[in-house]
């Protein structure tokens, strides 16, 4: 399995766990499309049932097909579409986060800032890939340059080459997952780094945009090189429980707001803010503020909608208890 990425750590947590009791072998989820999970063993691929495995994932693979995910190391989540308050699994064990950003029609530093959130939060490094660089005026990827705080920026090209053995190196021996909207150019990068043509890639609209090419997560092993997690383009990116991956992702000013006069400090008008200041004197992009004040607030609505979604349950859960309770009184007086 170490072609997979199995390696002294895994075998390690194997053990412990007794994940190979009863004959389970390990095994890496390889696809996820529409609740369907493909696994690869030692043994070759198979199909396992498994309750929310993402890509990436290990699991104990049981005679009779059914798995368990062993615990993970990273996870890669955003918040569901539409109004539910839960998380979608991206992908599992991942070593570093491609954020790819095309620079043409125009590079976008705020979507960039939002996918650097995501993949801090995950536990895993980022690294922002810039693609279509033989199509860009030089500088173009500055604005992304600016606010990718704590994370290697590579521009690349499919059509010359350029950058693409850089980006080998990031994901030499590590699990990769590439994040970017559609046209962005992920699969002509997968292409570009294998050498060959692994999977499909789609025509570019007249204004840009890409056509989804790729319609389940996938694992795909690059020989010599590493694992690459290619999923769906992300239109939208929902933020869930990424606290943690706001104040990575905008390093700058968090380390300013260490010099704010008041611990509370919100930024907005308090007096001594070192935020405020920093925008005064035109060393913060007001820009890049406005788009950490969006973050901050999504998330700490996903964050309402999550605890109030926790107390209906905690609710139900009460109510069921207390019928539950009231038929038994019940039938002992009819006894």
């Amino acid at each position: 399995m170490r072609a997979w990425g199995w390696d002294d750590g895994w075998e390690a947590a194997w053990a412990d766990s007794g994940a190979g009791d009863a004959g389970r072998v390990p095994g890496r989820v390889v696809r996820v499309d529409r609740g369907s999970v493909e696994v690869v063993t030692a043994t070759g691929d198979r199909r396992v049932r498994v309750d929310g495995a993402a890509v990436g994932d290990w699991v104990a693979v049981a005679n009779d097909g059914r798995g368990d995910v062993l615990e993970r190391r990273t996870v890669l989540a955003r918040a569901s579409a539409g109004r539910d308050s839960g998380e979608q699994l991206l992908a599992a064990n991942v070593d570093l986060i491609g954020v790819v950003e095309p620079l043409r029609p125009t590079a976008n530093p705020r979507r960039v800032e939002r996918l650097l959130t995501l993949a801090w939060a995950g536990g895993a490094p980022p690294a922002v890939v810039l693609t279509k660089a033989d199509l860009a005026e030089p500088g173009a990827g500055d604005p992304v340059r600016s606010v990718a705080v704590g994370a290697e920026v590579v521009e690349v090209s499919t059509v010359t080459g350029q950058g693409i053995d850089e980006v080998r190196e990031l994901v030499r021996g590590r699990t990769f997952a590439l994040v970017g909207p559609s046209g962005a150019g992920k699969s002509s990068l997968v292409n570009a780094l294998a050498g060959e043509q692994l999977v499909e890639t789609g025509e570019v609209r007249g204004d840009g945009r890409g056509r989804h090419t790729t319609t389940a997560g996938t694992l795909i092993a690059l020989p010599g090189i590493g694992w690459l997690v290619d999923t769906p383009g992300l239109r939208t990116v929902g933020m869930t429980g990424a606290e943690d991956g706001l104040d990575r992702a905008f390093a700058d000013i968090a380390e300013l707001a260490e010099e704010c006069r008041f611990a509370d400090c919100a930024h907005h008008s308090e007096p001594g803010c070192a935020v405020l200041a920093a925008v005064d004197d035109g060393s913060l992009d007001p820009a890049r503020l406005d788009s950490y004040r969006r973050l901050e607030r999504e998330i700490a609505s996903q964050a309402r909608r999550r605890e109030s979604k926790d107390r209906s349950a905690e609710r139900r859960d009460g109510r069921a208890h207390a019928r539950g309770v009231r038929e038994v009184m019940a039938a002992k007086n009819r006894r």
